[in-house]
């Protein structure tokens, strides 16, 4: 559902990469307790193509997501996400693509404890409808989440469990209750690179299926300065209601 770059568009990529943007250690899918600390900023750009193909229909998604992080305190952040998509769908004799911005959401981090390795943190958000429902870009309407996050840290090691739910308030007859359930791991397999893993399941947002969407995904993280990290990852699909398969790399910056 997409159509080739056009110079609005660019501009507008341009303009999201120089937005300062964070978020938890991609690729993973489940974040961690950890907060960026008192007036400090994380800058993160993130690209993910995802592929599926189920019952002779071809759908394809590149999206471009650029997440602002900031401070306020240290146990506290305020993150702000800004998804750019396009998607194209092939079926026999018809193709429809699509691009646009996505529904851009806000989402404050409380880590409210920190003790002998263990943190833990509520986040609870809030999403806007700033992505067009009728071309599938967003939902139409202002929805909300909130998470229970848990990080214990054993180094090399470092473990991360997510508990959430999302209202998925939407124009677009889907589900609207939603729960995510993740567990990830980091490993430190030396100064300059982190090996990490995540399995995880969310609701499917089809009414008619009870199936949910689960995945499993494996990356690799590359601290290549003290201001700058760089990873890549692959996802699979464990379940229709998940891409067959997701291709993901990213880059953060630490301020």
């Amino acid at each position: 559902m997409k159509k080739t770059l056009s110079r609005t568009s660019l501009m507008l990529l341009v303009l999201f990469s120089m937005v300062e943007a964070a978020r938890a250690a991609h690729p993973l899918i489940t974040d961690d307790a950890g907060t960026v600390g008192k007036g400090s900023v994380q800058i993160e750009m993130n690209y993910q193509y995802s592929y599926d193909k189920t019952q002779g229909v071809k759908e394809e998604e590149h999206e471009i997501e650029t997440v602002l992080t900031f401070g306020l305190i240290d146990p506290l952040d305020l993150v702000l996400t800004l998804p750019f998509l396009f998607t194209r769908t092939t079926e026999e004799g018809f193709r429809d693509r699509e691009e646009g911005i996505g529904d851009m959401s806000f989402e404050v981090k409380w880590r409210f404890y920190d003790a002998d390795g263990l943190g833990l943190a509520f986040k609870p958000g809030i999403s806007f409808p700033t992505g067009r429902e009728n071309r599938g870009l967003g939902t139409g309407r202002v929805g909300a989440s909130a998470f229970l996050i848990a990080t214990q840290e054993w180094e090399p090691w470092a473990f991360h469990l997510n508990l959430g739910y999302i209202r998925n308030e939407n124009k677009v007859d889907e589900r609207k209750d939603l729960y995510h359930v993740s567990l990830a791991a980091e490993w430190e397999a030396a100064e300059w690179v982190k090996i990490v893993g995540n399995v995880g399941a969310e609701a499917n947002t089809d009414r008619t299926s009870d199936t949910p969407a689960v995945f499993i995904l494996g990356g690799l993280i590359f601290p290549v300065t003290e201001w700058l990290d760089l990873d890549v990852g692959i996802k699979g699909g464990l379940t229709r209601a998940e891409p067959d398969y997701s291709l993901m790399a990213g880059m953060c910056f630490h301020f």
